[in-house]
C-alpha cells in the first residue's frame, strides 16, 4: 500500500472505564503503518465531527455499561440518532465498521454497540466491515486483535471504491451499480472459526504495528524439557517460535517528585458521577457462621444528615482505597519508599506521539505519591497486553524479557489468558515473578487504569427506617496460586471488613489513651439509581423474588418497604409476594433468617408482608426418600403452575438478583421450561414470551459476575 498520501478515516470511541478508548488509540497508532490517517475523537465531542456530512469511512469502538446501556459518553449521541423525526435515508451516505465491547456474563451482551449499530442501519448507513462483538468474559483480545487485523484491508477496499467512483463521475449513471458497495448483513465476530481465520492482509505494511521477534535475537535460559508452562516459563512451540508483538505504546507523561508541604484533595474530587457523601458506619453484623464457606457482612450507614436519596432496588457506590500493605510493597519495589509523601507533578511530554495526550483525568493536579497509589490507580488491575509490551522495555534479564514478549504476543494468547487473565494476576504479581523488571512511575501512571468505586445493592427502605442505609456483601477471597504467590481479599470488601472489625467484635474494642472507645468509621459513597429494578408501581400486582446468597439483599428492602406501605395504607389492595432463597447450609449461611437486632425473613412471613417463602440448601445432606431441591431453579420448577399464573394471568413481576455465572442463566432456563410446559408451547415460543417480559420490564435482573 502506498503511504505517500495517507487516506483519512473517522475514528470514534465511546468508553466508560477506558477500554474502548485504549482500543481506539491502538487503531490510531497502527493506522499510519498501513497508510491511513485516523481522525480520532470521543463520540461525545460532537462539535469536532459531523456524521451528517462525513464522506470518509467511520470506525466506531463502543463499550456497554450497566444492564446493557451505552456508556455515559455516548448518551448524547444515542439520543440524537434515536430522534423519531430522522428519515430512513438520513445516513445513506455513511459507511462504517463497529467494534462493540461487552461481557457475556450479563444479559444484554454488547447492547451499547448493538443499539448504535441497529439504529445506524435503520437510518440507511452501510457496513464496509463486519461488526465485531468482543467478550470481556473470555478476553476482549480474542475478537479485538483479529478485528483490527482485518480492518486495514476493508478500509483499503472501501476507499479504493470511493476513489474509482470519484474518477468516473462522467459515467456514474452507467457504472454506479457495480461500484457502490452493497449493504450486507452483520456477521458478529464472536468466538467462532471466523475469528481464527482473520489475518493481517497487508504484510508489507505491517511495519511498526507488529514486531517479528526472532529467537536468535534473544539469549535466554530455557527451562528443563519436563517443565510445565507457567507465568514465568513457556514450552515449545511457543518458546521456540518467532513472535508478533504489539507496537510499543508511546510514552506521553513526565513525572517529578517534589518534597513540599500541602494537603491531598478530598475524595469527592475523584468522582465525576455526582455528589459524594461521607457517612458514618453505625452497625456491622456478620450474617454467616464462622465456619461458612463465605463470610457475609451487613453494614448500616447513617445518612440522616445528608440529602442522599434512594429507593429499594437502587445501588450505590463506595469509594475505596487499595490495600495499604500492597501500596507499601509497590513503593518498595519502585525504590520510592522514602518518597511516599512527596507531591507528584505530572506534565505531558513534549513531542509525544500519543494522540490527544493530556494529564490523566483521574489523577489530581496536586497530590502525594502515596495518595495516587492508594486512591487513584487500580494496582490490582489485570495488565493489558499493551502494558506488558511496555514492561518488556523495563526488563533487563533476557529470559524474563522474552517471556513478557510471549505473553503479549499473538502466539502467546492462550498463555496470557491462562496465566494472567484467568489467574487474576496484577502488577505486583508480575514484578514478583519478573524481578529484573523495573518500571518507572510515569509508566505505571500511563498504564494503570482508574481505581473504580465499587457498587452495592441497597438492602433497606428509607420509608421503613429513615436516615439509614444498609447493604450486604460477601468478603471476596482470592486464594494463592502458582501465578499469585499470596492470597488476597477483594479491594473494597477486604477494606470494609477491616474497617469494621471492632464493630464486629466489640470485645476487642480496647479504649484508647483518652479512655475513648471505638471511633466511628466513615466511608464515602455516591448514589447509582437503578431505573428499572424497583417495586411495581401498582401495589396490587404480585411479584416473585429470586435471590440466593447475598442476592437476597435488595429484597429485604422490598419487603421492608411493602410492610410499611401495608401499615400506612390499610385500605389498599396488595398482591401476593414470593421469595425463593437458597444457600449452602441452613445452619451456617441462611442470611436474615434470625439475626439479633435485624428484621428477618420469618417476621415478614408472619405478618403477611411475604406471602410465600421457599428455601433450599445445596450442601446439606438429607435422609428423605425424595431428595429436596438443591438450587432455586429447582424450587421454581416445583411451583411451575404458580410461577406461570403470576407472570401470565396476573401480569406480575419477576425479580432476580445474585451471581450471574452460576445462577442467573439457570433460573432463566427454568422460567423458559415453566412457560413452555404451562403454555403447552415449544421452547422457542417460551423464549419469545420471556423476551417480551424483559422488554416490558417485568422480568428484571440485578446480577454480577
Amino acid at each position: 500500500m502506498c503511504c505517500d498520501s495517507k487516506r483519512r478515516f473517522l475514528l470514534l470511541y465511546a468508553t466508560q472505564k477506558g477500554q474502548a478508548k485504549a482500543i481506539a488509540e491502538e487503531i490510531w497508532q497502527q493506522a499510519g503503518a498501513h497508510g491511513f490517517e485516523a481522525d480520532m475523537h470521543c463520540i461525545s465531542e460532537m462539535d469536532k465531527y459531523n456524521l451528517e456530512t462525513e464522506k470518509d469511512p467511520v470506525v466506531i469502538v463502543i463499550s456497554t455499561t450497566g444492564t446493557g446501556d451505552p456508556p455515559d459518553t455516548a448518551r448524547k449521541f444515542v439520543k440524537k440518532i434515536q430522534e423519531k423525526t430522522l428519515p430512513p435515508d438520513h445516513f445513506a451516505h455513511l459507511q462504517y465498521g463497529l467494534l462493540g465491547l461487552g461481557d457475556s456474563e450479563y444479559m444484554f451482551f454488547c447492547n451499547g454497540g448493538r443499539t448504535v449499530d441497529r439504529r445506524l442501519q435503520e437510518l440507511g448507513a452501510q457496513h464496509f466491515y463486519d461488526t465485531g462483538l468482543a467478550d470481556d468474559c473470555v478476553g476482549l483480545e480474542l475478537v479485538v486483535d483479529p478485528w483490527i487485523d482485518g480492518l486495514w484491508l476493508a478500509l483499503k477496499e472501501v476507499l479504493q471504491l470511493q476513489e474509482e467512483k470519484e474518477g468516473m463521475n462522467n459515467a456514474v449513471g452507467a457504472v454506479s451499480s457495480s461500484l457502490s458497495p452493497a449493504p450486507h448483513a452483520v456477521h458478529e465476530l464472536n468466538l467462532s472459526s471466523e475469528v481464527q481465520n482473520l489475518k493481517l492482509e497487508d504484510e508489507r505494511a505491517r511495519g511498526s504495528d507488529v514486531l517479528s521477534q526472532k529467537l536468535d535475537d534473544i539469549n535466554f535460559v530455557a527451562p528443563a524439557s519436563n517443565t510445565e508452562p507457567s507465568l514465568v516459563y513457556s514450552v515449545p512451540p511457543l518458546s521456540q517460535c518467532a513472535l508478533n508483538i504489539p507496537v510499543l505504546p508511546p510514552e506521553y507523561i513526565e513525572v517529578q517528585l517534589q518534597d513540599t508541604q500541602g494537603e491531598n484533595p478530598h475524595l469527592s474530587s475523584l468522582i465525576s458521577e455526582g455528589t459524594t457523601f461521607e457517612v458514618p458506619v453505625t452497625k456491622a453484623v456478620q450474617l454467616t457462621r464462622g465456619d461458612a464457606i463465605k463470610t457475609a457482612l451487613l453494614l448500616e450507614l447513617d445518612i440522616a444528615d445528608t440529602v442522599f436519596e434512594y429507593q429499594p432496588g437502587d445501588a450505590f457506590c463506595v469509594i475505596c482505597p487499595n490495600n495499604a500493605s500492597e501500596v507499601e510493597k509497590l513503593l518498595h519495589i519502585l525504590g520510592l519508599s522514602a518518597k511516599g509523601d512527596d507531591f507528584v507533578c505530572i506534565k505531558v511530554k513534549q513531542g509525544t506521539k500519543k494522540k490527544g495526550a493530556s494529564h490523566p483525568q483521574h489523577i489530581p493536579e496536586r497530590s502525594t505519591l502515596k495518595f495516587i497509589l492508594t486512591w487513584c490507580l487500580e494496582i490490582r488491575a489485570i495488565p493489558k497486553k499493551a502494558f506488558l509490551r511496555a514492561l518488556v522495555e523495563c526488563t533487563s534479564d533476557m529470559g524474563e524479557k522474552r517471556r513478557l514478549q510471549e505473553l503479549c504476543s499473538r502466539q502467546g494468547a492462550s498463555d496470557y489468558t491462562r496465566f494472567i487473565r484467568d489467574s487474576n494476576v496484577c502488577l505486583l504479581d508480575l514484578l514478583h515473578a519478573f524481578p529484573s523488571c523495573k518500571p518507572s512511575l510515569s509508566l505505571l501512571i500511563e498504564h494503570l487504569p482508574k481505581l473504580q468505586a465499587r457498587s452495592y445493592s441497597v438492602s433497606s427502605s428509607n420509608l421503613y427506617q429513615p436516615g439509614r442505609l444498609r447493604f450486604v456483601f460477601n468478603v471476596v477471597e482470592f486464594p494463592a496460586s502458582p501465578s499469585r504467590p499470596v492470597s488476597r481479599k477483594g479491594v473494597c470488601t477486604g477494606w470494609l471488613a477491616e474497617l469494621v472489625a471492632l464493630l464486629l467484635h466489640p470485645s476487642k474494642n480496647v479504649p484508647d489513651a483518652n479512655g475513648e472507645g471505638f471511633s466511628t468509621q466513615k466511608i464515602s459513597i455516591f448514589p447509582r439509581p437503578n431505573n428499572a429494578f424497583h417495586l411495581p408501581a401498582d401495589p396490587s400486582v404480585p411479584f416473585i423474588m429470586v435471590g440466593p446468597g447475598t442476592g437476597i439483599s435488595p429484597f429485604i428492602g422490598f419487603l421492608q418497604h411493602r410492610q410499611k406501605l401495608r401499615e400506612q395504607h390499610t385500605d389498599w389492595e396488595f398482591g401476593e409476594t414470593w421469595l425463593f432463597f437458597g444457600c449452602r447450609h441452613q445452619d451456617r449461611d441462611y442470611l436474615f433468617k434470625q439475626v439479633q437486632y435485624l428484621t428477618f425473613i420469618l417476621s415478614f412471613l408472619e405478618n403477611g408482608t411475604l406471602t410465600h417463602l421457599k428455601v433450599c440448601f445445596s450442601r446439606d445432606s438429607s435422609t428423605a426418600e425424595v431428595a429436596p431441591p438443591k438450587y432455586v431453579q429447582d424450587v421454581l420448577r416445583l411451583y411451575a403452575k404458580e410461577v406461570a399464573r403470576v407472570l401470565l394471568k396476573e401480569r406480575g413481576y419477576f425479580y432476580l438478583c445474585g451471581d450471574k455465572k452460576h445462577m442467573a442463566d439457570n433460573v432463566s432456563d427454568a422460567v423458559v421450561d415453566i412457560l413452555s410446559t404451562e403454555m403447552e408451547a415449544d421452547k422457542l415460543e417460551a423464549m419469545k414470551i420471556l423476551a417480551m417480559l424483559r422488554e416490558a420490564k417485568r422480568y428484571l435482573q440485578d446480577v454480577w459476575s
